[in-house]
């Protein structure tokens, strides 16, 4: 294994400038727990990430919280690094990489309430999804529903937008580098899933026993013994990464065509 660093991202697509759901976590080669980044200006911005990002150049792999492609409907069954240009395009006036406005461009893709029919007929699934909700390990939401608590769509449309930008290899669109950092989508449920842990993690003891999972040592006494769950995604994800990453299958599920890798992408950690 190349990579150096991980780095797990907590991420959000919601309206605004700030957001105290985007959490970052780096963990480094070894056993010692992953380290929260502190944000600037006391929460991140979605830019904020961006500036950060791209200033770490080294063997670093980065687990965003949030989809990196759409399911390969018609409208989406092209490259996926054409429809994040696309995004980008059309969301440019968003503030902060949101992307409202592309929701509005391709209103005929997304469900947003009854008004737009049977959800059931817009709440596609990826492959990888498709293969997540058969293992039994989690109920993945369609990224094409934007209405409820569990909707991921707005994110993955503000995550397509960071990815665009940032101009990184990003697994598995791309062939991966031999050096120099990669970005790809993860689950972080699946992570604690991974670890036996169902639900949010919220508390030091509970993120203690998941981490542990992964080889890491436990936080420090300082650490908050109580915690917004973003802090736990992120956490887990960086120790997740850093256990997993070595190892061969999950970078070739047995379900990835080189079809679906360009199109829908997949989520690292489902096999």
């Amino acid at each position: 294994m190349r990579f150096t660093r991980f780095i797990g991202i907590d991420w959000s697509g919601a309206r605004g400038l700030r957001h105290p759901s985007i959490q970052l976590a780096v963990a480094t080669i070894g056993s010692a727990p992953p380290q929260l980044v502190p944000p600037p200006g006391g929460a991140w911005s979605r830019l904020g990430v961006l500036d950060w990002l791209q200033v770490q150049q080294d063997d670093v792999l980065v687990g965003i919280d949030a989809g990196l492609g759409f399911a390969a409907i018609p409208g989406c069954d092209g490259p996926a690094r054409d429809l994040w240009a696309e995004i980008d395009r059309v969301a440019a006036a968003d503030p902060d990489l949101g992307g409202h406005r592309f929701i509005d461009h391709r209103r005929e893709l997304f469900w947003t309430g009854i008004a737009d029919g049977p959800r059931a007929l817009r709440a596609h699934l990826r492959v990888a999804e498709q293969v997540h909700a058969a293992s039994r390990a989690g109920t993945p939401t369609s990224n094409f529903v934007l209405l409820g608590a569990a909707q991921v769509g707005k994110a993955t449309l503000s995550a397509m937008r960071l990815a665009h930008r940032l101009g990184w290899p990003a697994w598995p669109f791309d062939p991966l580098p031999t050096s120099g950092p990669v970005i790809l989508e993860i689950y972080a449920q699946a992570f604690a899933a991974m670890a036996g842990t169902r639900g949010k993690l919220r508390t030091r003891a509970a993120l203690d026993g998941a981490i542990a999972h992964f080889g890491s040592a436990p936080l420090p006494g300082a650490f908050p013994a109580v915690f917004a769950d973003h802090i736990g995604d992120a956490i887990v994800t960086a120790a997740g990464l850093r256990a997993i990453a070595a190892e061969p299958r999950w970078w070739a599920p047995p379900a990835m065509t080189r079809a679906i890798a360009a199109t829908e992408g997949w989520t690292f950690g489902i096999a």
